[in-house]
């Protein structure tokens, strides 16, 4: 058995026995049980060590054959507004164009005082070319404004009364960073890509300092049920309309109602050059907190493969297989950003890029390449999110420069916005690039786990069985994985969810893991993934999660 130091206390609070254990370090589960005391784990061993620590009021929780784990982690998500939306006009669950539609109807109907219509969540894949139209949304919402972003967060379904209030018409160019859906006679079709949904989201309601509030506390509890007990929040800021995050979790942190450890990344805004970091470090103040703290800085270098605003170092094809002269955008001077973060690597901050092109991706790495020349080795987590198109020649730059692949497995499987709105504009070599995570584990790369929770679902199953298997949960034995050569073991998978990410959050040794010492961070599943086929993994659940030893979610009657 290992334990703690002999100024552990002498009765454990909690023991868990009578399951399987999964910690960083190990090829599979092993049979095991865990004592805690004082909100953290003092030891870990078999059933019979760990009960020897049972005292008159010490809580036996019987795993019943379970799998334990370091609660899961969360390295890419954006909790309050997929909370907020959780409270509006919540379509994410939506399975048709039809029921989406239905349910936008309902919640018009159901709340007539509103002057807007906003929430989201709707799929690209349920939409002719992922680009519905105004009159669709006219239909439903025909006496006052609606402005709906889609899953992903890159793109925004809209009306006409929305259009004629921003004053958007055949007219009205494209913004730099985004790009008006147009009907054949230039007329805005009812879609806005990236930048061009500033255009309406400057004329929407604001999101009260109450409504974040509410939104973070359903989130929170959210991902409780979801076994993740950590997250990094991608964008805390003023941007596409959202107001700062920052006082929010402050405030949250100070009452106690945040219980998750969480880090800030704070948004760099793409309009400024290097003379924002001296506001970014008054920003991150002290360093914050055990809750929350805002130490990394989210750079937004390019947008999604599916409305081609992914930087691509080749041009994107078009309906018809031919080439093209759109590569996407970039939204940072690539020349600028190697300087920028640099200087913020000097500063102390890390850096999180969202990089989902190739060439978005060599220009994040170069960046990270020239801060380790000027400032020397070590530093900060750097991580890359989203890694959607790497080229092969970038793979292994990771391990060398010392920048961590922040993945969102659940997208590396064949679906629809894959197969229709990805590929055939992508062609099959580039394709093929896409989501290298077994190519990057074999080039020595770090790997972190996240969601982008709304734009996916934030449960860490979903993804961990995508990585391992590259098909999405519930599909058919028949349906080809993408790319099968780069699924990950399932003991790398958790990994990644758990102590890769705490690492990137900068809590390696506080959280992550299953050893004396760290914080009583866990999630109890029903199951041992370990002990199942592994195109069963999403069918485990989350049965009961514990934030430094006290449980937050569920654990009646086990």
């Amino acid at each position: 058995m290992t334990s703690a130091s002999p100024t552990s206390a002498s009765f454990a609070d909690t023991v868990l026995v009578s399951g399987a254990l999964f910690t960083a370090g190990l090829s599979a589960s092993r049979p095991g049980a865990v004592a805690v005391a004082g909100g953290r784990v003092v030891a870990v061993g078999s059933d019979d060590e760990v009960l020897a620590l049972r005292g008159p009021r010490t809580e036996v929780v019987d795993l019943r054959g379970g799998l334990l784990v370091p609660g899961f982690q969360d390295a890419h998500v954006h909790p309050v507004a997929a909370g907020v939306d959780m409270l509006r006009c919540d379509v994410h669950h939506c399975g048709s164009a039809a029921e989406t539609l239905a349910v936008v109807a309902e919640y018009a109907a159901a709340n007539p005082g509103l002057p807007w219509v906003t929430g989201g969540g709707w799929s690209l894949e349920h939409f002719p070319a992922g680009t519905p139209t105004r009159g669709m949304l006219d239909a439903v919402v025909p006496d006052r404004p609606a402005f709906l972003p889609n899953r992903d967060g890159h793109g925004a379904w809209v009306n006409t009364r929305a259009l004629e209030l921003a004053g958007i018409t055949a007219t009205t160019p494209d913004p730099a960073d985004g790009r008006i859906e147009r009907e054949p006679d230039g007329s805005p079709q009812g879609t806005l890509h990236e930048g061009a949904m500033h255009l309406v989201e400057r004329l929407l309601p604001t999101v009260t300092a109450a409504d974040q509030r509410l939104g973070l506390l359903a989130a929170q509890e959210h991902l409780f049920s979801l076994g993740v007990t950590s997250w990094q929040d991608a964008a805390v800021g003023e941007m596409f309309g959202q107001s700062d995050l920052l006082p929010l979790y402050r405030a949250a942190a100070a009452s106690g109602d945040l219980r998750a450890s969480v880090v800030g990344a704070l948004w760099w805004d793409r309009n400024r050059s290097s003379d924002q970091i001296a506001d970014l470090v008054e920003r991150r103040g002290d360093g914050g907190t055990d809750r929350f703290r805002p130490t990394s800085v989210k750079i937004m270098l390019d947008g999604v493969a599916e409305n081609f605003t992914a930087a691509m170092l080749e041009p994107y094809l078009d309906d018809c297989g031919c080439g093209t002269d759109n590569t996407g955008l970039d939204f940072v001077d690539p020349v600028g950003l190697r300087e920028y973060v640099t200087r913020l690597d000097a500063a102390g901050f890390q850096v999180h890029f969202h990089a989902l092109g190739d060439r978005a991706v060599r220009h994040a790495l170069d960046a990270v390449e020239a801060a380790r020349a000027a400032n020397g080795p070590g530093g900060a987590e750097h991580h890359l999110a989203h890694l959607q198109v790497v080229h092969p020649d970038d793979v292994a730059r990771f391990a060398q420069v010392g920048a961590t692949a922040n993945i969102q497995a659940l997208w590396a499987a064949h679906e629809h916005q894959m197969d229709e709105l990805t590929i055939p504009f992508l062609g099959e070599r580039r394709a093929s690039w896409q989501y290298p995570f077994g190519d990057l584990l074999r080039a020595g790369a770090t790997l972190a786990g996240g969601s982008d929770w709304p734009v996916s679902s934030a449960d860490p199953l979903d993804g961990i069985h995508v990585a391992v298997n590259r098909r999405v949960p519930d599909a058919e034995d028949a349906t080809e994985p993408l790319h099968a050569e780069q699924a990950l073991p399932l003991a790398v998978a958790l990994t990644a969810y758990t102590a890769g990410t705490a690492r990137l959050n900068g809590l390696p040794g506080r959280t992550g893991r299953l050893e004396p010492g760290v914080a009583a961070d866990l999630a109890v599943l029903d199951r041992d993934p370990f002990a199942g086929p592994a195109g069963e993994i999403a069918a485990a659940t989350v049965v009961a999660t514990y934030v430094d030893g006290e449980c937050v979610f569920g654990g009646a009657g086990r």
